[in-house]
C-alpha cells in the first residue's frame, strides 16, 4: 500500500495530548512563503522539494523534504510558526522530529550514504527568523526507526486495503434504491458517471424536482472503481442540502442486497460537535482532549468499523466512549472515509481540511457541488474580512495591563487613518482612493502602516493566552486581526479595500473579495474530477470565470421533467420597479395580487427587491384588497420565525407570503402541490447600483470584458429563477408566475429564464 510519510508519522508517531492552544498558525500563503524565504537563503547548489521514495516493511512511502544540500549532506525540513516557538508543544516537535528522520532514512536507503546531517527548521514568519535544531544521524539507525512506523501502520494499511477491494467490488454492482430513475434523471446520472470516469470538470444545471442528490451521488460512487478513485466528497452550500444528501445515502445503503462496506463520513462545525465550549483545545483545560493521541487508536478502529453512516451523532457516541472530543475525532475519520458529506467550506476556504489532506496523500478526488451557483458569493465571503473599531476600543478598555501597548499602538494608527480619510472640514483622500460614497472610502492597497501593529498585537494576546485562561473577547480580536493581515499578505485586483465609518469609534475596514477565482482555482485543479450543479448555473461561462474552472470545462443543461402546460407565465411588462418608478408601480402591483388571488385562491409567494419595497407594498395591497390573508419576512427571523412563515402555506391555506428576492424563502424552501400555487417576482433582482458594485463592474469588465452582466443582469436573473421555481416542485403542481418588470421583455432576459417556461407562452410584444 502506497503511504505518505507524513501520512505515516500522524498515525505512528503522534502521542500525549491535542494541542490546540491560541497559537496562530501560519496561512498556507504564510507556510509557502516562510519556505521560499528560508530556501532562498541557502546556496546555489540547494535543491528544493528533495523528492524521496523507497519501500519500507511492505510499505511504499514517498514525500518531499524541503531541501537538500548536497555539499554538506544535509537534509531540511522546514516549519512555519507564529511568535514564541517555546509554545510549540513537545509532542508536536516529536512529530515534527520523526517526520525528518523517516526521510532522512529514505535519503540513505535511496543513494547508499552511511548517515545524513538533519536539520528541522523553525521559521518565524512574523520576525523571519529561524531556529535551527541539526543532528548527525547513522542511516542504520533511520532505517531500523521507519521499520519501527511501518511494522506499527502495517495492520492498517493491510485493514485499509482489504476494505478498499470490498469497497469497489460492491460499488461496481450497486443497486439504485428505486426502481426506475425519473424523467431526466438517468441523463443526470450518466453524464455524472462520464465525467468522473474521464477526470473532467462539468457544471450540470439539472431542474428542481429532478433528484440530483441521488442522481449524482449514485453515479459517482458508481464510477469510483473505474476512475481509481480514493475519495468523495459531496459539498453543500446550505444545511438543508447535506442533510438530504445523508438521507439519500442512507435509502441507498438499505436498498443494497448486502451491507455496504462503504465509510460515510458527515463533517459538521465545530461549534454544533464540541462538547466543552467553554474549555480550550489542550489536554490542561479539556478532559477530551487530554491524552487524546493514546486512546485515539481505539476509537479510530470503532470508527471505521462502524456499520452505519458516521453522522455527527454516531461520532459522539464512539467519541464518548473512548473519552475523546468528537470534533477532532472527525477531523481524524476524514483520512480514512470514503464518502465525506460536509460544508463547500471544507474544501474551498483559507484552512481548508479536505483540500490539505487531498494535496498532503495526493488522493484521486471525486467532488460534488450541490447548489453550486451559491459558491460565488459563499467564496467571497470565505476571503473577506472586516476589522472592527469599536471592538478594539472595548478589548482595550478591558485589557490587561501587558496588552496595553500593543492596543494602544494599532489604535492610535487608526484613529489617525481614520482622521485622513474623514477630516471635519476637507475631503480626505489617504492615497489614491476608487471612490468615497457617503461614510466610506474605498482604497487601491492596504493601509500597510498598520500591518505590523495588527502583527505585534496578534503575538502580543496569543503570548498573553498562553499563559492565562481563555478569553473570549481577546481570541475574537486575535482571529479578526490575523485573518485580516492574511489576506492582506495576498491583496490584489481580485479584492478591495473599504474604510466606512459609522460614527465616533465605530469604523471598520474590510477587504473584500470581489473575484474568488484567484483563491478557488488551485483547489479545483487539486481533485481528479468535479461536477457542479444547480438548478441555475446559466450562463455557464459566468460560472466557470468567476469560480476559476478550467477552461476546458463543459456545461450542461439537464432537460426539465415539467411542461409547460403545469405552468402560467404571466407578464406585467406596463411596470417599471426601477428605484425611480417604485411608488407608481405600488398600486398596478397589489392590483395584479389581489386579481390573480381572487380568481384562483391559494398560497403566493410575492417577491420585491429590499424590506422597504415589500411593506409598501403589502400596505397598497391590505388597503386595496383586506380580506387577502398576508405574511411577511421580516429582518434577522430567528430559525423558528422562520418555521413559522413556510408553515403559513398549508395544502388548503390561502393567502400571499412576501419575502424579499435573495433572502431565506427565495431558495431552498419545498412547498409542492397546493402549498404554493403562484409566485410574484416585483423586480429583476438586480443588486443596487452603488459604489461598491460599480467598482466590481470596472473590474470584471477588466478581466472578462462583461462588467454589467456579470455584477447585475446574470446573479439579478438567477435570483428570480430560483425563486420563481418554488413554484413547480413536482410533475403534478400546477401554478402561475408572474413576472413584473418591463424589462422581462427584453430578449437579453429572457434568454436568461428557463426555456420551459415560454413552450407555450409568447414573448410580449
Amino acid at each position: 500500500m502506497r503511504v505518505a510519510v507524513r501520512t505515516l508519522c500522524e498515525f505512528a508517531a503522534r502521542r500525549g495530548d491535542l494541542e490546540h492552544r491560541y497559537t496562530p498558525a501560519p496561512s498556507s500563503e504564510d507556510g509557502i512563503a516562510g519556505h521560499g524565504k528560508v530556501q532562498d537563503r541557502r546556496g546555489p547548489h540547494y535543491e528544493r522539494e528533495w523528492r524521496l521514495s523507497g519501500e519500507c516493511a511492505g510499505l511504499i512511502l514517498s514525500g518531499r523534504a524541503d531541501g537538500y544540500d548536497p555539499l554538506t549532506n544535509r537534509l531540511e525540513e522546514i516549519k512555519t510558526h507564529r511568535g514564541d516557538l517555546s509554545r510549540l508543544s513537545a509532542a508536536q516537535r516529536a512529530l515534527h522530529r520523526a517526520q525528518l528522520r523517516a526521510y532522512g532514512a529514505l535519503h540513505c536507503h535511496e543513494t547508499g550514504q552511511d548517515s545524513v546531517q538533519l536539520a528541522l527548521v523553525y521559521f518565524d514568519v512574523s520576525k523571519e527568523t529561524e531556529s535551527v535544531l541539526t543532528e548527525a544521524a547513522s542511516a542504520g539507525a533511520l532505517w531500523q526507526e521507519l521499520t519501527d512506523l511501518c511494522d506499527a501502520y502495517r495492520q492498517w494499511a493491510q485493514q485499509e486495503e482489504a476494505h478498499r477491494l470490498r469497497r469497489d467490488h460492491a460499488l461496481e454492482t450497486l443497486a439504485f434504491p428505486f426502481e426506475n430513475f425519473r424523467t431526466g434523471q438517468r441523463q443526470l446520472a450518466e453524464a455524472a458517471y462520464k465525467n468522473s470516469v474521464r477526470s473532467q470538470t462539468v457544471m450540470l444545471q439539472a431542474p428542481t424536482g429532478l433528484g440530483k442528490t441521488l442522481g449524482t451521488l449514485f453515479p459517482a460512487l458508481m464510477a469510483i472503481p473505474k476512475a481509481g478513485q480514493d475519495r468523495l466528497f459531496y459539498l453543500t452550500t446550505r444545511n438543508p442540502g447535506r442533510r438530504l444528501a445523508l438521507d439519500s445515502l442512507q435509502r441507498l445503503r438499505d436498498a443494497q442486497p448486502s451491507t455496504l462496506p462503504l465509510r460515510i463520513l458527515e463533517l459538521s462545525a465545530k461549534e454544533h460537535a464540541c462538547e466543552h465550549p467553554d474549555k480550550a483545545c489542550h489536554g490542561e483545560s479539556c478532559p477530551l482532549a487530554q491524552g487524546f493521541f493514546d486512546r485515539l487508536p481505539a476509537a479510530r478502529q470503532a470508527a471505521a468499523s462502524f456499520d452505519g453512516i458516521l453522522t455527527r451523532d454516531a461520532l459522539s457516541r464512539i467519541a464518548g466512549e473512548h473519552s475523546l472530543c468528537p470534533y477532532f475525532l472527525a477531523q481524524e475519520m476524514a483520512r480514512w472515509c470514503d464518502l465525506i458529506v460536509g460544508d463547500v467550506n471544507r474544501m474551498f476556504d483559507q484552512h481548508a481540511l479536505l483540500h490539505a489532506l487531498t494535496r498532503q496523500n495526493e488522493w484521486k478526488v471525486s467532488l460534488l457541488v450541490d447548489e453550486a451557483h451559491n459558491l460565488i458569493d459563499r467564496a467571497r465571503g470565505m476571503y473577506s474580512v472586516t476589522l472592527n473599531q469599536s471592538r478594539l476600543l472595548y478589548v482595550r478598555r478591558q485589557a490587561p495591563a501587558e496588552l496595553k501597548g500593543a492596543l494602544n499602538r494599532v489604535a492610535g494608527q487608526w484613529q489617525t487613518l481614520v482622521r485622513e480619510a474623514f477630516p471635519e472640514d476637507t475631503p480626505g483622500n489617504p492615497g489614491k482612493a476608487l471612490g468615497k460614497p457617503e461614510n466610506a472610502l474605498f482604497l487601491e492597497a492596504i493601509p500597510k502602516t498598520l500591518i505590523p501593529s495588527l502583527n505585534r498585537l496578534v503575538s502580543a494576546i496569543t503570548d498573553y493566552l498562553t499563559e492565562h485562561p481563555p478569553d473570549l473577547a481577546l481570541q475574537e480580536l486575535m482571529f479578526e486581526c490575523l485573518a485580516f493581515t492574511r489576506l492582506a499578505d495576498v491583496f490584489g485586483e481580485h479584492s478591495l479595500c473599504e474604510l466606512r465609518t459609522g460614527g465616533r469609534g465605530k469604523t471598520t475596514l474590510t477587504i473584500q473579495n470581489l473575484i474568488p477565482a484567484d483563491f478557488l482555482r488551485p483547489r479545483f485543479d487539486a481533485v481528479d474530477s468535479s461536477l457542479l450543479f444547480s438548478a441555475t448555473l446559466s450562463p455557464g461561462v459566468y460560472h466557470r470565470d468567476l469560480l476559476g474552472l478550467p477552461e476546458n470545462t463543459f456545461w450542461r443543461s439537464i432537460e426539465s421533467p415539467f411542461s409547460a402546460s403545469q405552468l402560467q407565465v404571466e407578464f406585467a411588462h406596463h411596470v417599471s420597479t426601477r428605484r425611480q418608478h417604485r411608488q407608481a408601480s405600488l398600486v398596478p402591483i397589489a392590483q395584479i395580487i389581489a386579481d390573480q388571488f381572487h380568481r384562483r385562491p391559494g398560497n403566493y409567494l410575492a417577491y420585491f427587491s429590499s424590506f422597504t419595497y415589500l411593506n409598501a407594498a403589502l400596505s397598497v395591497l391590505q388597503e386595496q384588497a383586506p380580506d387577502i390573508p398576508v405574511w411577511q419576512q421580516r429582518p434577522d427571523m430567528s430559525t423558528a420565525e422562520r418555521d413559522g412563515f413556510t408553515d403559513r402555506f398549508t395544502a388548503k391555506g390561502q393567502g400571499v407570503g412576501f419575502a424579499v428576492l435573495g433572502g431565506a424563502f427565495g431558495e431552498g424552501i419545498d412547498l409542492p402541490g397546493e402549498r404554493l400555487i403562484g409566485a410574484f417576482v416585483a423586480t429583476l433582482g438586480l443588486p443596487p447600483f452603488d459604489a461598491w458594485h460599480e467598482i466590481l463592474k470596472q473590474r470584471l469588465a477588466d478581466r472578462f470584458g462583461a462588467g454589467y452582466e456579470y455584477t447585475y443582469l446574470f446573479p439579478g436573473l438567477q435570483k428570480v429563477t430560483q425563486a420563481a421555481g418554488r413554484v413547480i416542485r413536482t410533475p403534478e403542481d400546477r401554478g402561475v408566475i408572474w413576472l413584473i418588470d418591463d424589462r422581462y421583455s427584453r430578449p437579453q432576459v429572457r434568454r436568461l429564464l428557463p426555456e420551459w417556461w415560454f413552450a407555450n407562452t409568447p414573448l410580449p410584444e
